[in-house]
């Protein structure tokens, strides 16, 4: 239809609830959409150029710069680290200060208006490698596994606090998609509250639910705008994507809880060689975090070729903590992939409805058909 008609059309959004309009006329063809401000601070594998020498406290050999350690992989000290998680020198909220009351029992989380409350809160560091000149998408399928596998790990952890309601696993790539680190590296906020977008999120989700009797993730079915699936998860161009480019990797079973990837077959550990430890309980958890995995570096690779390495910014949208059973058949859990490509303007800022200048189609055929191998 988009290739057709190539006239202006608005979608709405089935889990965020929001307006997006496609205007492919405020943009060139879609295959010439290309970031202007390419990331690579640093050369990947393989590009003939030499590892730059260690340049930042994330650098394997300067530990001792960095904030507590909260665990490595593997966990043996006398091995050299592959995965580090450690508190954020800079914390947006602090864990050393008094967590706030919780609210009367049979009580709203929050008051109508304005509120005050103390900035308790965990705000981490995942260190994805200790060279600096490697990306998350140059590791290989095991090596990006087990940086999710640590993600979750971690929000398990989090999720025992009892003041903690919600972790925010993120990723930003490039400057002006907000990292101040070239070092690649994700991070993750535990809040003690629910941020309003997850309730929107939740809450939109529930409306379709409450008239279809469907999830909204589980009811994607439409070929075109597919990119690419495994046995466990799809990879695709959501169907009102707010973004050029944006891509969603859902689960293909229905979960509401990114952490619970493995959970329910058990904890995943690595063993002292910094190998994970598998048994027959383990197996197919692994598989399941080994696909997720080998699709998240693909899909990273695709963009990183087709765009010329843009900024982004990826988002584990996960179920807050504690809600309710009857809350669950509606909450999907999914990652959402979105290249800095364009600047948010006064229109989408004012009205909360954003412009795309590429049909979801047509990003999802280009994606499809690009071929990584090489």
């Amino acid at each position: 239809m988009a290739e057709a008609s190539r006239t202006s059309e608005a979608r709405r959004d089935a889990v965020f609830g929001r307006w997006v309009l496609f205007s492919p006329a405020r943009s060139r063809r879609p295959t010439d959409l290309k970031s202007h401000n390419p990331t690579n601070p640093s050369p990947g594998p393989g590009t003939g150029a030499e590892a730059p020498k260690p340049s930042c406290p994330f650098c394997a050999g300067r530990e001792s710069e960095c904030a507590p350690q909260i665990f490595r992989v593997p966990p043996d000290e006398s091995l050299p680290w592959r995965i580090r998680v450690i508190e954020n020198l800079y914390p947006a909220l602090r864990r050393d200060v008094e967590p706030p009351p919780p609210a009367p029992e049979g009580e709203a989380e929050a008051e109508p208006g304005e509120r005050a409350v103390r900035g308790f809160g965990f705000h981490d560091v995942v260190i994805e490698t200790p060279r600096h000149d490697v990306r998350l998408w140059d590791l290989g399928a095991e090596g990006v596994r087990d940086v999710l596998l640590a993600y979750a790990a971690r929000v398990r952890q989090l999720g025992e606090h009892p003041a903690v309601k919600y972790v925010q696993v993120f990723k930003n790539h490039g400057a002006s998609a907000g990292a101040s680190m070239a070092h690649s590296h994700s991070q993750m906020l535990g809040t003690p509250f629910v941020p309003p977008s997850v309730t929107s999120r939740l809450n939109c989700m529930k409306e379709v639910f409450d008239s279809s009797g469907n999830c909204s993730l589980c009811e994607i079915r439409s070929k075109d705008i597919l990119i690419s699936e495994t046995p466990n998860f799809s990879a695709i161009v959501p169907f009102a994507a707010s973004y050029p480019f944006e891509i969603w990797i859902i689960p293909r079973q229905h979960l509401s809880y990114f952490h619970e990837i493995e959970q329910d077959k058990g904890y995943v550990v690595w063993n002292t060689m910094g190998q994970l430890t598998v048994n027959i309980k383990l197996l197919l958890c692994c598989l399941q975090a080994l696909d997720l995995g080998s699709l998240l570096k693909t899909m990273l690779q695709k963009l990183s070729k087709q765009l010329n390495d843009p900024p982004f910014n990826f988002m584990i949208h996960s179920a807050p903590f504690g809600l309710s059973s009857s809350c669950l058949s509606y909450t999907h859990w999914f990652l959402q992939i979105v290249p800095q490509l364009s600047v948010i303007g006064g229109f989408e800022l004012g009205s909360g409805c954003y412009i795309n200048p590429v049909f979801p189609e047509d990003a999802a055929k280009i994606l499809r058909e690009l071929d990584c191998s090489t």
